[in-house]
């Protein structure tokens, strides 16, 4: 199995990089791939503009998603999408790891989103869900939160955890992207626990993620080739 970890947090003796790490680890002892992606140690740039391309498609317009279908043509990504996309593309597993800042991912994973999984790359107009281009992969989010679990839940203070916190992840990206998911990991309350709860979340991490990479994937129900399932009409229409 080839898993990705993509880790988003500014630092590196946090409890985030110590479970990607931790993870990245048993996974290797079991004989499985594992590449991290440090985001913030790789000073990606989350902000999405005309630097993502080393050519364009239109020089007087700017718009984003006729851009990133240039560039997925004519290999034209600048070299931290190119990067990254090709770490997606070889990934059997991807894993986002995290903490839940306002609610949501922090801002550089949010600019990874937008910039890594292009369209014409991760999704086009009818490759969606069910017939998404990364069908027969498997994902899953791993975060930790300031919030003990009885702050989550139905009518609890910061919501049900999958059907509010995480749907836009889960459901807007990944479901969206065809992926298969594997239940979320959450180190509920970490920087507010023992050493002893925060050692049984390593644990339980390495544990999760052995039993997904020995999930079957399976790459040939995905699309190689979104675009040629669009029309250029499709591409440039006005947003």
């Amino acid at each position: 199995m080839n898993v990705l970890i993509i880790l988003a947090h500014p630092e590196p003796a946090s409890f985030n990089a110590a479970l990607a790490a931790r993870g990245a680890a048993a996974l290797r002892q079991a004989g499985h791939a594992v590449t991290i992606s440090d985001l913030v140690a790789q000073d990606f740039d989350p902000r999405a503009g005309r630097h993502d391309f080393t050519g364009a498609a239109d020089a007087a317009r700017f718009h984003y998603q006729s851009e990133q279908a240039h560039a997925v043509r004519t290999g034209g990504f600048c070299d931290e999408i190119a990067r990254e996309q090709a770490r997606v593309m070889e990934a059997d597993l991807l894993v986002f790891q995290f903490p839940l800042w306002w609610g949501g991912v922090p801002a550089v994973l949010k600019g990874w989103i937008e910039r890594v999984l292009a369209y014409g790359f991760a999704y086009a107009d009818g490759l969606r869900y069910e017939k998404g281009v990364f069908r027969g992969r498997r994902a899953m989010v791993s975060m930790t939160t300031g919030g003990l679990p009885q702050r989550f839940g139905r009518g609890a203070a910061y919501g049900e955890l999958e059907d509010q916190v995480l749907w836009q992840l889960q459901h807007l990206v990944l479901e969206y992207m065809g992926y298969t998911l594997e239940r979320p990991f959450v180190a509920y309350g970490a920087p507010r626990v023992g050493a002893d709860r925060r050692a049984a979340y390593l644990d339980e991490f390495a544990g999760r993620l052995l039993e997904a990479a020995a999930r079957p994937v399976d790459h040939g129900q995905g699309i190689t080739d979104p675009l040629s399932h669009v029309p250029d009409s499709a591409i440039t229409a006005n947003r």
